[in-house]
């Protein structure tokens, strides 16, 4: 991946992270009951009594929830199924497929990665809260606690925004806490510089270890010399008759 590319993804994260704001087509409700009758109150209670009976523990709801199928493998990734399967109590804002699809392909893959474990780790904190919070109890506007640090909250009468991420599902209560389904997935503050700097070091090192093929030297034979001709030295003859 070359630099170029590798600052348009990290561009359209900074646009994740509060800069810009995605997008996404809620979806998880209409994968249960038709979009019509999820237009009272009492339609959305029932989609979320419905996601409810799936299973038991929030890790249990979401892995038998496809519109969560993104977010379950994250969690196994970042090796935190045993910890929001146990006792708790939690709240997690917990990100459909379209929340996670709208991440830049790379920046996914990149999180997935075991050697970025601790930064998916930070993700995923962000997006739980180690207490109870029901959508009736949220004070607008203000401040929920995360593992990760604060999200701002926005209620309404019809919605509830946290951070920029719309709930499109609130409620979904597990054994062990509460879930409330969001379009977006939550960015914590130092994510963008951290990733960028581990992506820019991944190339680098990609870049060192490809191999250098040099093109060999042609040393030239050396040209054959021809030895200069030698004279055999003459002999002379005595002369006779002298003795």
């Amino acid at each position: 991946m070359t630099y170029p590319t590798m600052h348009k993804l990290l561009s359209a994260l900074f646009s994740v992270a509060g800069l810009g704001v995605f997008t996404i087509t809620p979806v998880l409700a209409n994968e249960l009951m038709p979009a019509s009758a999820t237009d009272s109150p009492v339609a959305a209670e029932a989609v979320a009594d419905q996601l409810a009976q799936a299973g038991d523990t929030i890790v249990d709801i979401a892995a038998g929830n496809s519109a969560f199928s993104t977010l379950v493998t994250a969690v196994q990734a970042a090796d935190l199924v045993d910890v929001l399967s146990g006792e708790g109590p939690f709240t997690v804002f917990a990100p459909t497929n379209d929340a996670f699809a709208a991440l830049p392909t790379e920046v996914l893959e990149a999180l997935l990665l075991p050697e970025n474990q601790d930064l998916l780790t930070d993700v995923l904190a962000y997006h739980v809260v180690p207490d109870i919070v029901t959508s009736d109890s949220l004070v607008s506007p203000g401040e929920i606690e995360t593992l990760n640090g604060p999200v701002r909250v926005r209620s309404s009468a019809d919605e509830v925004i946290v951070n920029d991420a719309n709930v499109v599902l609130a409620d979904v209560e597990a054994s062990n806490g509460i879930i409330h389904a969001i379009d977006t997935v939550l960015i914590p503050a130092g994510l963008v510089d951290a990733l960028t700097a581990r992506m820019a070091e991944a190339e680098m090192a990609e870049v060192s270890e490809t191999p250098v093929v040099e093109e060999a030297v042609v040393t030239p034979a050396p040209t054959p010399t021809t030895a200069p001709a030698t004279t055999a030295p003459t002999v002379s003859e005595p002369v006779q008759g002298l003795w």
